[in-house]
Formats: C-alpha cells, structure tokens, sequence
C-alpha cells in the first residue's frame, strides 16, 4: 500500500496545464481584490453612504443570474477559450477606469456603471476556472488541486488588503488602476498558453433545425435540473447560496463601513482586517492540501458552523486585534466549507455538464448582492450589532436545518458525498 501515500501538496503542478492556469487565476484574483477595496473606499469617502457602498458591492454580482450561460458557453466553446475572452474584457473595463482617473474625469457614477457591466462578467469566473479545473486534473488529485486553486483567492486577498487601500491613499486611484489593467493582461496571456483539454461531445435530442433559443432555453434548463437532482448537490448548493446571503456580507461589501464606523480607522485598518480573514482562508486552504481522507461533506457541515459562530463573536467585540482574530479563524472555517461544497459538486457533475452545474453553483452568488443590501437598510434602522448578530444566528439555524433535511446524504460515512 505505499503506492496510496499522501500525495505533496505541490503534486498538481506536474500538470502542465495547472502551471499556468494557477498564476493566471493568481493574478486574476489579485486584480479583483485590489480593485473591489480600492472602489469600495472611493466611493465611500466621495459619498459618505454605506446604503451606497452596499449597492457597489452588490452590482459586482448581477451577473450571477446569468452564470449558468457562461457555464453552457464555456462547455460548448470550451471552458480555457472562455476564460482568455473574460480576462480580456476585465482588461479593457479596468483600462477605462484607469483613463477616467487619470484625465480627472472620474466619478462615482461612473464607476457604478462600469463595475455593473464587469459584474455581468466577473461572477462567473470562478465557475469557469472551477470547471476547467475539473478536465485537467485526475479525479484522485482533485481535493488537493482546488485547495491549493483557493490559495489563489486567498493570498489575493492578503496582498490586495495589504497593498491596494494603502497605494490608493499613496498613489491615488488613477496610477493603482495601472497595475490593476497589466495584471488582468498577463493573466489573460498566461492562459492562452494552456493546451486545450480533449471535450467531451456533446450530443442533443433536439433536431438539426431547432431554433437556436430553443437549444439555448434547452441546455440551460438541462443544466439546471440536473445541478439540483442529487441530494448531494442540492445540500450543497443550499450553504453556498445561505453563506452568500448571511455570512459573506460582513467579511466583504460592508468591511469599508465596519473598518471605518465601528473601528475608526483608515485604509491601513481596513487592510488589517480584510487581511486576517484572507490569511485564516489560506491557512484552510493549505490544510486541506496537506491532510487526505476527509469526509468531505461532514467537514462541510462542521465547518459551516464554526464560520457563523466566529462571526458572531466578531459582530460584538471593538477592539481591533480581538476582531483581525475572529476574522482569521472565520476565514479558516470559510475556506473549509466552501472547498468542501466545490468538491462535492465537481466530484457528482457528469463531464459535460460540469460547466454549467458551475454556474449554477455561482448563480447562487446573487444571495450575496440581496443580503448586502437588506445590511446596508438593516444597519441604519436597527445599528450594526443587531444586524449582525441576526444575520449569524440565522445563518446557524438554517445550516442546522439542512444538515437535518440531508442528514442521510451527508452524515454517514458510507455516503458518497463522503467518499474519500
């Protein structure tokens, strides 16, 4: 049996395609973290409105209605050629912001216009970089793969926290959209040098001469239907969709109001505290890369759990290194639970439809944008504390509820979900 040694965390990278699919999705991730702090603090420094700061935050998700579509472009067209076109896009969309602030003709208009259009884009990107994942790595590779993908997001997010609000105030917006536009470039480069993996054919019931919406409203729906059929699947899909609404707002969108109204402090705070969230996820993440034989969706339920607990801790405390504390342990249990619920969907999606099971998968995102903005209306009605500690509670009851609802899908060891 020394054949079934743990593998190296570093395994995946003897999968050429890997080699240059991770730094691409590296420096994609990088671009989108400093680019959502650095406009989250523009626009609440030029508006003063956290009901504002809601609504940036939630226009960065409207495409997530729309996901499953680029999940079924990117199983036609396949998932790498999709990737290098959106990457592209962000280039062009960043560039522009880049010109407007350079030429002094920027506003908070403007930005909420351009963010709305690469929040058609942006949300189904994950998805596509999921699903690409999935064809170039073996099935037995596959935990460890995307727990060291998730480093990407990760360590993103430590060096946008880190780097993007302090050269905001250092550089100003203008030159920080610079960096931002050549690192969305390099990335699109870096993926057009991967081979395109074999696809499998995908046949269709329908006629020849079938209407093209026809085959469109046909493959979405196919989709669809199928992401939400296993119970497996289901469960999972269920925590993605309650983390998005409960739980991601006060990690993300409102983390400029938190840093600045309850905390009083500046960018570099705000760079602390989205920081040590960050650094907790990529602790989990490289975790899960090292320890094998995990029952998957038990970690998912566990896991899940800790997170709201965590965050309602952090709801409650004021001093600065007790929150950045928190945070880094709600990381921790956020990046288990989220891996976990990617694995349990890649590992049931038959190959063709991998895609857009994604992007179903990411469509649940839009519980993000509803639960920033019930936040940012909630907060000034009732105070932060209150929303907050609402917010966790029920994200508790209501993962209690599905680990009940799926117990014998979930729970045993025997379980595929399970399956090690």
């Amino acid at each position: 049996m020394s054949a079934a040694a743990r593998p190296s965390a570093l395994a995946p990278f003897r999968i050429r395609n890997y080699r240059f699919q991770w730094p691409s999705d590296l420096l994609t991730s990088w671009a989108f973290e400093i680019e959502t702090l650095v406009l989250g603090w523009y626009i609440l420094v030029e508006t003063g409105s956290v009901l504002l700061l809601t609504v940036l935050a939630s226009l960065q998700f409207v495409g997530t209605l729309v996901a499953p579509v680029f999940g079924m472009i990117g199983d036609r067209m396949g998932h790498r050629d999709l990737l290098v076109a959106m990457r592209l896009a962000y280039t062009v969309l960043s560039s522009t912001i880049m010109v407007l602030a350079l030429t002094g003709h920027l506003s908070p208009l403007s930005v909420m216009i351009i963010v709305a259009v690469m929040g058609l884009i942006r949300p189904s990107d994950l998805g596509v970089r999921g699903a690409l994942l999935a064809e170039i790595m073996p099935a037995e590779q596959l935990v460890g793969a995307i727990s060291v993908a998730r480093t990407t997001q990760d360590s993103a997010r430590i060096a946008g926290a880190l780097t993007g609000a302090g050269l905001f105030a250092v550089l100003g917006i203008g030159l920080v959209y610079v960096a931002i536009a050549c690192l969305y470039f390099v990335a699109a480069l870096l993926m057009l040098c991967l081979t395109r993996p074999k696809r499998t054919v995908i046949t269709s019931d329908l006629p020849a001469n079938s209407h093209a919406v026809s085959r469109l409203l046909g493959d979405l729906k196919e989709g669809i239907v199928y992401a939400w059929s296993g119970p497996g699947m289901r469960a999972a899909l269920c925590v993605a969709f309650l983390a998005n609404l409960t739980a991601f707002p006060f990690t993300g969108g409102l983390l400029p109001y938190i840093a600045r109204e309850i905390f009083h402090t500046d960018q570099t705070g705000l760079g602390y505290l989205s920081a040590s969230f960050a650094v907790g996820s990529l602790i989990g993440s490289i975790t899960l890369s090292l320890v094998g034989g995990l029952r998957i969706a038990r970690l998912l339920i566990g896991a899940t759990l800790a997170w709201y607990a965590m965050l309602l801790v952090f709801v409650e405390v004021r001093t600065m290194p007790v929150a950045m504390a928190c945070l880094m342990l709600a990381g921790i249990a956020q990046s288990m639970s989220m891996i976990s619920a990617a694995v349990i969907l890649m590992r049931t999606a038959s190959a063709h439809l991998r895609g857009r099971v994604m992007g179903v998968r990411m469509m649940v995102i839009y519980g993000l944008p509803i639960g920033l903005l019930a936040a940012g209306s909630l907060i000034d009605i009732i105070g932060y504390s209150a929303t907050g500690s609402l917010y966790a509670a029920a994200g508790f009851i209501a993962m209690l509820a599905i680990a009940i609802r799926w117990r014998a899908d979930l729970w045993p060891v025997h379980a595929p979900a399970n399956a090690r």
